[in-house]
C-alpha cells in the first residue's frame, strides 16, 4: 500500500484489520483514513458510494448486526474517531468455511485501527465508552429493500460482548435469530 497502513488478515477470509500510521510532530498528527487504490490489494473494489457517521452517547449501547443483500451488498471500512467500540463482523457467506463465525476488534480513537469488512458480512458494535463517533465508508449506496440483519443477542453467534447489551433500538432488538434469518441453516 502507500505505506500509510499496516494490514493484518483475520481468520475470516477477506476481513482485514488495518492500523493507520500517524505522521506526527509537535503540531499534532495526520493519518490517512481511506486509500481506494491501496485498499484494492485487500479486496476493496471501487470508490466510495457513501460516507456515514454514527454517534453513540452511552457506554454499553449496541447496534447491528446489519448487512445489505446481493446484488447491492457493500464493503465497509469502519473507523472510530472518538471513544472506543468492540466492532464485530459475522461471515454470512453461505458456503464459506467460516460461515456464521465472527471476528471482533477493539477500535478506538487512539489505536488507529479500522476494520475493512468485505461484502457478505454482517456488522455490529458495542460502545465501550460514552460519546463514541464512528465513520463508515461504503462501497455501495444503502437500499432499504435490500437490508438484512441478525440479532445481536443470538447465543449461536457466540459473541462475547464485554458489557450487557443496552440501549438497543426497537429494530435491533427484533432482528431475527439464525434459524429465522437463514431458514434453518445451522452454524
Amino acid at each position: 500500500m502507500t505505506g500509510r497502513f499496516d494490514a493484518s488478515r483475520t481468520p475470516l477470509s477477506g476481513l482485514i484489520l488495518l492500523k493507520r500510521k500517524r505522521l506526527a510532530d509537535d503540531r499534532g498528527h495526520l493519518s490517512r483514513l481511506f486509500d481506494a487504490e491501496g485498499l484494492t490489494a485487500y479486496g476493496w473494489l471501487g470508490g466510495i458510494a457513501q460516507v456515514n457517521e454514527t454517534v453513540t452517547l452511552k457506554r454499553g449501547t449496541a447496534r447491528g448486526f446489519h448487512f445489505q443483500k446481493p446484488p447491492v451488498a457493500d464493503a465497509k471500512l469502519v473507523t472510530c474517531l472518538r471513544g472506543a467500540v468492540l466492532d464485530v463482523a459475522v461471515d454470512i457467506r453461505k458456503g464459506s468455511p467460516t460461515f456464521l463465525q465472527h471476528f471482533a476488534a477493539e477500535l478506538t480513537a487512539d489505536n488507529c485501527a479500522s476494520l475493512l469488512i468485505p461484502e457478505g458480512f454482517a456488522h455490529g458494535f458495542q460502545a465501550l465508552s460514552d460519546d463514541v463517533q464512528l465513520l463508515y465508508a461504503h462501497s455501495a449506496p444503502y437500499q432499504a429493500e435490500s437490508e438484512g440483519a441478525l440479532n445481536l443477542a443470538d447465543p449461536r453467534l457466540g459473541v462475547d460482548w464485554p458489557l450487557p447489551l443496552a440501549n438497543l433500538s426497537e429494530r435491533d432488538r427484533t432482528h431475527p435469530l439464525l434459524g429465522e434469518a437463514f431458514e434453518g441453516i445451522e452454524p
